[in-house]
């Protein structure tokens, strides 16, 4: 019997050209898209989502061609916020094509696949142990949406990432070495230490971090027009760049449940906020060319 030192190569599984394969595929898929930006956050709860979705809008404002791949599989939340929720994917001759926001932004969300009150499923063999390899699968589906979207030509392909350090650090891994990484907090020591566990595991993966974003920094009162607090917290130091704080708006809140797009309140001080984030984060892409 042979031991494992003994079998050369691959054992003639072909795994190592079927991974070479959907390297290339995936590569091919992307040629067209100058920026790949992941939103991430170790923490959970800290509008992620919300950023992304809006962010994503400041930058459609300024003329970019944008689009978002909802990678949060088991919570997707893109696709009610971007008012995609009952659009179809449409099949091409080779490639499928995206459904698209009210101002023009790309977007691929499971949301728009799978009903809110169903879950994804990734079957185990062996009853109970699907945590041993959940993550396999969910990498595999990803490698299958990035090749098989037509994304076509972009400025910037945004990935909205599950919450998790482990969980960052495991899509810097997966995804194309050009990526680059965004994180989001919020004012609360909490927070921050677990986004920090976040730039220390991406900065040890050799990722490129771009900085942060301090989300929720006060909250805007309409009635009295002014940022009033809402964390009792000092200065962040987290290591990175702050390109910016975005204050919490209820109104924002309500119009992501309804689907509005960000040009409908633009003109607020989160809408300011995130167009400046939005001026930060190209200046950041900008200062180093795409790998």
């Amino acid at each position: 019997m042979k031991g494992y030192h003994d079998i050369l190569g691959d054992g003639g599984s072909r795994i190592l050209e079927q991974i070479t394969d959907q390297r290339a595929r995936i590569t091919d898929g992307l040629a067209g898209v100058r920026h790949l930006v992941a939103v991430g956050s170790g923490k959970g709860g800290v509008g992620k989502s919300t950023l992304t979705l809006h962010l994503a809008g400041a930058l459609r404002a300024r003329g970019l061609r944008i689009a978002i791949l909802d990678a949060d599989f088991n919570g997707p939340s893109q696709a009610r916020m971007a008012g995609v929720q009952d659009a179809l994917l449409v099949p091409g001759s080779e490639k499928v094509a995206l459904p698209r926001t009210r101002d023009g932004i790309a977007v691929f969300s499971m949301g728009s696949l799978i009903p809110e009150s169903e879950a994804l499923e990734f079957e185990s063999a062996a009853q109970g142990e699907s945590h041993t390899w959940r993550a396999t699968r969910e990498f595999a589906l990803l490698g299958e949406i990035l090749r098989s979207v037509e994304w076509g030509e972009l400025d910037l392909l945004m990935f909205d990432l599950p919450p998790g350090a482990e969980r960052t650090v495991q899509y810097a891994d997966f995804l194309d070495p050009r990526t680059s990484f965004l994180l989001v907090t919020i004012p609360s020591e909490v927070s921050r230490g677990v986004v920090t566990r976040s730039v220390a595991a991406l900065s040890k993966a050799s990722a490129r971090l771009l900085g942060y974003v301090e989300n929720m920094r006060g909250y805007y009162c309409r009635d009295c027009n002014a940022i009033r607090p809402l964390f009792d917290s000092g200065p962040p130091n987290l290591g990175i760049p702050c390109l910016g704080s975005v204050p919490f708006d209820p109104e924002l809140a309500r119009h992501c449940d309804l689907g509005i797009p960000f040009a409908e309140f633009s003109d607020t001080p989160a809408g300011r906020a995130l167009d400046h984030i939005a001026q930060q984060l190209l200046d950041s892409l900008d200062r180093e060319p795409p790998r």
